[in-house]
Formats: structure tokens, C-alpha cells, sequence
């Protein structure tokens, strides 16, 4: 960073008008204002996640205000004033028309972000982060603009209080109390589980995607805990921002240089060992575009290393929501994310060397953080873990030939005997149908039925909808009738959901899947030693063609579109209907899948493989 004290008058009239105007209006030196630029970013959107967000951006561009200028100890930077993205919330929208866009939020986000810092022309960016698909958006939009660039997570809400029995809870309280009669119960609930604001607070896709960000290196990782009411997240971290975005700009750091194959790969490991939602793997292959890797898993890492690695190398070592009892403030209060990957690093799971957003190696970073070891009741060690197996699973079989449906192992309650599950086929076309029969009719799902909920992928939704609501009260009707149901869609589930429920079915039935020809009461097998889901029936190629014929008639019949797709009646649903990729490759709205800023990046030459020093 030059210091200059010139003004060194530019060419283009309006740019010196209008950057003296700034530099006049925001109050620093007009002798900047043609030095490189720096700035802060946030996400906002319509609940309790975003309202923490604004507080801190003004507090860190009040700090950075302070820090700019000319004298030598200063930064000699020209401020922008702070810019936020929009996005919706994904916990007031599920089980309504309205969830289509929340996924689609992820990609607004990139879109805004890059507009802003590459028209921007910022050399330097602090972000602060919100909710789950705002901060992917930001986080992709900074690795094509790739130029220095730090994040913070807002951080997450407080757990709410059963005023009658005391106990913690939360939003997915509420979610699951959505079939009880009782009115006045569910509005107490409602009332009294999210509290203050923040986003959601267990390891639900929020704390999921969070934990992977400080991980990948783009987060200081005692950053990612803290609650979004924590007095840290205004009094100590906006100068330790600052402080680590000088570092990367002085040595040229880049969110490139960060976010590489193998801190991907961390990223990917500490999800499993976290529980984690199963959007980490949409979000994790955008990343990795972003990020210049054309396919994730020649380039990162293959359905086949994950389920072993899920499987046989990674536990689960935390007791958290939704599966478990705690949520991330508890697990703050036990010394935070950087326990569990001290933790995973001493049992030689994780690559140390990966650079991160501090310029320190991720092994220098909690060597200086000094987290104190597992408490062995929120968070548990990889000698000692609480569950024996990671929380992930990928499914191929001949409904998921991309291999891309993924499955909470974490949350399972039951129905894998042996590791299989056999059920028949109900089948909805589309999410509200399904709504509207357990609202009205739940008592026709029975014991080993598994539901099929198509139509709801990236192109049919369109914008793949998560499935909470439904989720929620399928769970509640298995433990009030001690049944089994499962579900399978091509669309997705929210980090909060539990149960036997496989999403992200590939291809989509509206892009004529597998799954667009299962019919009612086929047999479907998931069965995971083989790592597969089946239709029965499918598996003979003669019913296959017939299916898969009738199928196309139906969309030949429809002017090309088959008639249970979703609506898309804004531009916005209909650039995803046509720019959708499929969910294996993140689901993003991208016309073609090799989309790069840069020159595509490769998966390097050496692998790096985990060492497994306790599990056999």
C-alpha cells in the first residue's frame, strides 16, 4: 500500500467528483481517493438472522474510518461505504411457494457481491455473514473477484426456553409441534424459541457452512462460535478484521490462495465429524467453481472417498442439534470450533499446512489459539466419539446415477436394519401435496412406506426447496406411532431436518431422472453397504423404457415441459428453470457447468490422505 499525499487528479471528471464527494461525506482524506479501495460488506434479508448484521458492518467501517489515512501507521486505502446483499430466510419460507427463492438467495448474493467488489475495483473486503446461502454467494463472489478478502459469521441465536419444562429450544421445536392441536401450545413454543436474533443456532446449514468457511481458511475459527449478541463480535473482533486484512493485502493473499483442493477438503472433513446439514454438498462443489476446480469430484474428492472416509475414518464428535442436545453457543462455551479441528488435526485427519485468512497455516492458527481439549459432554474426541461413524452419506443406484443424493446419517432415528431399509413407493408430485395429506390425512402413511417427492429440483421447483415442514411432521408422526417413514426427493432439506430422509436426487424428474418413473407401491431399497438406492422395478430394462416413454409423452404433449413442474412466473424463477445445473455440480444458475474467472485450477498431483492414528 502506497501512502501518498497528492492528490493525483484522474482523467475521468466524474470519478474525481464524485470520489471527493465520498471521501467529504464519509469524512476521511481526500488525498486518498485514488488509492486502491477497501471496504465492508453484509447480508440482509427478512429475519431474526440478519438483524446482528448491520451493527457490526457500521462498527467495523467505523474502525476502518479510524485506521484510513496518511500518516505512515495508517492504512492508505480510499474507503467505500458499506454495501449489503439481499436474500430471503429459509425458516419463515419453508412449506410455502415462497422457499423456491431461498436457494436462488445464494446466487443473488454472488451476483450483487461481484457487481459491488469488481465494479468496486476492492482490494480489500471484510465481510460480515448471515444466515446459510448469503455467506456461499459472498464467499464465491470473493474467490472470482479474488483479490484480499476476510469473513465473519454474525453469528448464531441463543436457544430459546420452555417457560413449563425448562428445557433448551429452538426454531426446529417449532417445526416439529406444526401437527399438534393444540393452539396455544404451539404459539407458546413459537413465542419463546428464538429469543434475541442471530441465525439458527444448532448445527443446522447456518453453523454447518460457518464452521466450513473458518475451516476452508476464509474465518478466523474463534470468529465462527460466538453468539450474534456476544459483546466480542463489536469490541474485539472488528480491529483483529482489520488487523488480518492489512496482513493479506500487504502480502498479496487472495481468497485463491486460501480456499485450495486441500482446505476443501478440511472443510469437507470437518463437516462429516460436525454432523453437518446436508447442503454442505451443494455448496461445497460451488465453492469449489468458484474457486476454479471444474469438477468436484474428480478434483476434490469422489462419492466413493467421501463414503469412506464418512464410514470408516470419521466420527461424529459433537452432541448438537438438530440430532443431539446443544447448540453452537454451548459449544463456544467449550472453547469453540477450533477444539474439534485441534482435535481432528492431533489424530492427523486434517492437512495443517492449508494457508489461511490470519496468513497464518491453519496448524499456526490453533497453535495460537490454544483450544483446551474435548469436554467429552458437548464435544467429544476422535478416540472417544459420539457416534462412531461421520454424518454423511452419498448415494449412487439407479435413482441417483450421478451420485449425488445425500443422506444425514447423523440423523437417522431408525430404520436401517442391517444397514437397509425396504420400502414402497408414495409418490408426490411436488412438496404441497405431500403438505396437505399430513395435515389432513397422516394416518394413510404407514410402517416401511418411503415417500417420493419429485418436481422440486433446481429446474422443476424451480430452486429446489428445502423441506423442513414436511420433514418436521414426518418425524413427529414416526415418534408418536413408533413407525418408520422415509423420504426421498430431488429437491433438498434444511439442516434441522432428522429422520431417514435421502435429498438431492440426481438427475431431477423434471429433467427426466430416474425418479420422475418410479410408480405408486414400488419397492425401494437404500441400502448402505453397497451405498445405493434402488427402485426395484427399474432395475428391468423393458418397464424402465415403457416409464421413461410415458414420461416423454407427457412432456411432448406439454410444449416440452412436463405439467407437474413448478411455476415460474418471475424472471428470476425462470433464469433458474434454464440456467440450473444439476445438484452434483452445486445447483447453481450457470449456463454451463466450466464456468471460470481464471484459468481452471486441477486437483495437485500428490493426495493428501488422511492418516488414522485411532479408528480401523
Amino acid at each position: 500500500m502506497r501512502n501518498s499525499k497528492t492528490v493525483l487528479i484522474d482523467k475521468n471528471p466524474g470519478r474525481n467528483s464524485q470520489t471527493f464527494g465520498i471521501a467529504r461525506e464519509l469524512g476521511t482524506d481526500v488525498d486518498l481517493i485514488h488509492e486502491p479501495s477497501i471496504g465492508v460488506v453484509g447480508n440482509k434479508g427478512d429475519s431474526q438472522c440478519y438483524i446482528g448484521v448491520a451493527s457490526k458492518v457500521n462498527k467495523i467501517h467505523e474502525t476502518l474510518r479510524d485506521r484510513v489515512g496518511t500518516k505512515p501507521s495508517d492504512i492508505s486505502m480510499r474507503l467505500v461505504q458499506p454495501e449489503f446483499t439481499i436474500a430471503t430466510s429459509d425458516g419463515i419460507r419453508n412449506g410455502t411457494k415462497e422457499m423456491r427463492y431461498s436457494l436462488i438467495g445464494r446466487e443473488v448474493t454472488n451476483d450483487s457481491m461481484c457487481e459491488h467488489l469488481s465494479a468496486s475495483g476492492l482490494e480489500g473486503v471484510i465481510a460480515v455473514v448471515a444466515c446459510d446461502k448469503p455467506p456461499v454467494g459472498t464467499l464465491a463472489a470473493m474467490l472470482e473477484h479474488n483479490r484480499p478478502a476476510i469473513i465473519m459469521s454474525d453469528g448464531s441465536i441463543r436457544p430459546g426456553k420452555d417457560s413449563k419444562t425448562g428445557d433448551p429450544i429452538d426454531i426446529i421445536s417449532s417445526y416439529q409441534i406444526a401437527g399438534n392441536p393444540d393452539e396455544e401450545f404451539k404459539k407458546r413454543i413459537a413465542l419463546e424459541a428464538c429469543p434475541g436474533f442471530g441465525s439458527c443456532g444448532g448445527m443446522f446449514t447456518y453453523n454447518t457452512m460457518q464452521t466450513f468457511i473458518g475451516v476452508v481458511g476464509m474465518q478466523p475459527l474463534h470468529m465462527v462460535s460466538p453468539a450474534s449478541q456476544d459483546s466480542r463480535r463489536l469490541e474485539e473482533f472488528p480491529n483483529q478484521l482489520i488487523d488480518y486484512l492489512t496482513k493479506l493485502i500487504t502480502k498479496n493473499i487472495t481468497p485463491r490462495d486460501i480456499v485450495t483442493r486441500e482446505s476443501i477438503r478440511n472443510a469437507i472433513i470437518v463437516a462429516m465429524s460436525v454432523g453437518g446439514s446436508t447442503n454442505v454438498m451443494l455448496h461445497a462443489p460451488e465453492i469449489a467453481r468458484a474457486a476454479g476446480y471444474s469438477n468436484f469430484s474428480e478434483d476434490i474428492m469422489s462419492a466413493a472417498e467421501f463414503n469412506h472416509l464418512s464410514k470408516n475414518v470419521i466420527p461424529v464428535i459433537v452432541d448438537a442439534r438438530p440430532f443431539g442436545k446443544y447448540s453452537m453457543v454451548d459449544i463456544d462455551s467449550k472453547g469453540g470450533i477450533q477444539v474439534i479441528v485441534k482435535d481432528l488435526m492431533d489424530a492427523g485427519l486434517l492437512n495443517g499446512n492449508t494457508l489461511t485468512c490470519t496468513s497464518e497455516t491453519l496448524a499456526e492458527q490453533i497453535d495460537r489459539l490454544s483450544p483446551p481439549d474435548p469436554d467429552g459432554k458437548v464435544i467429544y474426541s476422535v478416540k472417544k466419539p459420539y457416534k462412531e461413524t461421520g454424518g454423511l452419506r452419498v448415494l449412487g443406484g439407479n435413482l441417483s446415477p450421478e451420485h449425488s443424493a445425500i443422506l444425514k446419517l447423523a440423523g437417522v432415528e431408525g430404520g436401517l436394519e442391517n444397514n437397509v431399509f425396504n420400502g414402497k413407493a408414495r409418490i408426490f408430485n411436488g412438496e404441497q401435496s405431500l403438505l396437505d395429506t399430513l395435515d389432513k390425512t397422516p394416518e394413510v402413511f404407514k410402517n416401511f412406506d418411503m415417500i417420493i417427492v419429485r418436481y422440486e429440483g433446481p429446474v422443476g421447483g424451480p430452486g429446489m426447496p428445502e423441506m423442513l415442514d414436511s420433514t418436521s411432521r414426518i418425524t413427529t408422526l414416526c415418534r408418536e406411532n413408533n413407525i418408520i417413514v422415509a423420504l426421498m426427493t430431488d429437491g433438498r432439506f434444511s439442516g434441522g431436518s432428522v429422520g431417514l430422509v435421502i435429498g438431492h436426487v440426481g438427475p431431477e424428474a423434471a429433467v427426466g431422472g430416474p425418479i420422475a418413473l418410479i410408480e405408486e407401491g414400488d419397492e425401494i431399497i437404500v441400502d448402505l453397504n453397497k451405498n445405493e438406492i434402488n427402485c426395484i422395478p427399474l432395475e428391468d430394462e423393458i418397464i424402465y423404457k415403457q416409464r421413461k416413454d410415458s414420461w416423454q409423452h407427457n412432456v411432448d404433449s406439454n410444449n416440452g415441459t412436463h405439467p407437474s413442474v413448478g411455476e415460474a412466473n418471475t424472471r428470476l424463477l425462470n433464469k433458474m428453470r434454464c440456467s440450473a445445473v444439476s445438484a452434483v455440480y452445486g445447483a447453481g444458475m450457470h449456463p454451463g457447468r466450466e464456468i471460470f474467472v481464471n484459468e481452471p485450477r486441477k486437483g495437485s498431483e500428490s493426495d493428501f490422505k488422511p492418516s488414522n492414528k485411532f479408528r480401523s
